[in-house]
């Protein structure tokens, strides 16, 4: 909701005053229609920095696929937080305070040192349409989150637009080659689960006084960063030597990514509601899609061609709803 829904409450003020009032309330009642522009704007403009965030991820897969070392999951979410995360804190230089050590214990914890491992360990057992596929039923899980935790129960047209998204995506990124792995999906499924709870309770607990996006993406990168590096040392090792091409990629992962990705992921969770925001991690399989496409030179089917339709209009159908509903 954020500054959509105080706009809209000041449009709404304002027309009232008009009515009350009568020629003062002619401007007052501009002034409101004015406001709700500004909240319509202020909300495309949220929903497009935000779809920032997931549309980046989708480029994970070519990176890694051109970029990165094989087989060393635990080295790409390390050095794809660690790095990230302490350069952002030496530029936001501001520790957490008082509840918000646990706070970013829990929430780093969620976003990164639980949520990278799985997600490459997932990648690397299971085809990337079953993953993707698996990946898209977030939405869905933020709005069983959304309920428990908010007391908010999603628009029920919300959640026909997430479904319709996630057979939208199946049918962009299955095979009739698609194989399961039991391991790899549980891990898919529980590294999308914990991304969903940290959506929500970082709606839940929004950000302390003077704190930015960026300061609460720093915060939580460390953590999860530290929490990672003795794993992939214990695990993994170190890399005996790094191209330039891996050093490429990972400047990509973390910078773009990472750091950017999540500051302005952060920053949608505080202004667009749960369900809304999570309809935008379609964006992901869908940019990987075409990536795959444009990069690697995979062909795209006319069911691929079809799927990629039907999420990009379950995008555009939720928003809408979501925003009405708002």
């Amino acid at each position: 909701m954020g500054v959509s829904a105080s706009a809209s409450a000041s449009a709404t003020a304002g027309a009232a005053t008009g009515v009350a009032v009568g020629n003062n309330g002619v401007s007052a009642g501009a002034a409101g229609a004015a406001g709700a522009a500004e909240g319509r704007a202020g909300t495309a403009r949220d929903l497009l920095l935000s779809a920032i965030a997931p549309a980046s991820w989708g480029t994970t897969y070519v990176v890694t696929a051109t970029l990165l070392p094989d087989h060393r999951p635990m080295l790409a979410a390390t050095l794809r937080a660690l790095p990230a995360g302490l350069i952002l804190l030496a530029f936001v230089r501001r520790l957490p305070r008082g509840d918000w050590w646990w706070k970013t214990a829990v929430l780093g914890t969620l976003n990164f040192g639980a949520f990278f491992p799985l997600l490459f360990f997932a990648a690397y057992r299971l085809p990337g349409g079953v993953a993707a596929t698996i990946g898209s039923v977030q939405p869905l899980a933020v709005a069983g989150f959304s309920t428990l935790i908010l007391r908010q129960p999603p628009v029920r047209a919300v959640l026909v637009a997430a479904s319709v998204g996630t057979g939208g995506v199946a049918l962009m990124t299955l095979t009739g080659k698609a194989r399961l792995d039991a391991l790899g999906v549980l891990a898919m499924l529980t590294a999308t689960s914990l991304m969903a709870l940290a959506v929500v309770l970082g709606r839940k607990w929004g950000r302390p006084a003077g704190a930015t996006p960026l300061t609460l993406a720093a915060w939580q990168l460390v953590f999860g960063g530290l929490l990672l590096a003795p794993m992939t040392l214990f695990t993994e090792g170190v890399p005996e030597t790094l191209t330039a091409k891996n050093i490429a990629g990972f400047t990509y992962i973390g910078v773009v990514g990472t750091a950017a990705a999540y500051t302005l992921w952060f920053r949608g969770i505080e202004r667009l509601a749960p369900t809304s925001l999570s309809l935008l991690s379609l964006a992901n399989p869908m940019v990987a899609t075409v990536a795959g496409f444009v990069v690697l030179d995979q062909v795209l089917t006319a069911p691929q061609a079809a799927g990629f339709a039907v999420a990009l209009g379950a995008l555009v159908v939720g928003q809408v709803v979501g925003n009405r509903g708002r």
